[in-house]
């Protein structure tokens, strides 16, 4: 910790106290090359990753949008509110725990279609069908097979 009158680097930490709110550790240091007095706080820091669309352009991380087209591909299918909460919370989870400060917008549509995957194979090919922008009617059959495995033979 760089020192604020100095800016010499070396610090000694003389008390450290939780914050009466919890939320951060107060810190009392003394600068070893000036010998002045100074207090630091530490607090945590989630910051939700901005979302980096396919023309360029950035855009704030919106939990209620992806709600939005999660409960879009999964309108009128049997999955409960608890099941999309907690998809929706993975979600999140695993864009805090990349670390990153940009992800692409294409690597959240992978997250939201894993999760998908896991909930509802209809809701799955929904959210597919319009994420993948499928050119023609075999496209979207290919996607259907991969579930239904390989063709079995009538009788």
């Amino acid at each position: 910790m760089k020192c604020p009158f100095c800016q010499h680097e070396e610090t000694q930490v003389l008390d450290t106290r939780v914050s009466e709110e919890g939320d951060s550790i107060r810190r009392r240091r003394r600068c070893m090359h000036c010998d002045k007095r100074f207090t630091t706080f530490e607090r945590i820091e989630l910051a939700m990753p901005v979302i980096v669309k396919k023309n360029g352009s950035r855009t704030d991380f919106d939990p209620l949008k992806l709600r939005a087209s999660l409960m879009l591909a999964l309108r009128k299918r049997p999955v409960s509110v608890e099941a999309l909460d907690e998809a929706l919370q993975r979600i999140k989870d695993k864009l805090l725990s990349s670390g990153e400060r940009e992800v692409l917008s294409g690597h959240v549509g992978e997250l939201v279609m894993r999760e998908l995957k896991r909930l509802d194979k209809i809701a799955y090919i929904r959210f597919a069908s319009v994420y993948k922008s499928f050119e023609d009617v075999a496209e979207f059959q290919n996607m259907i097979e991969e579930f239904s495995g390989p063709p079995s033979r009538r009788k």
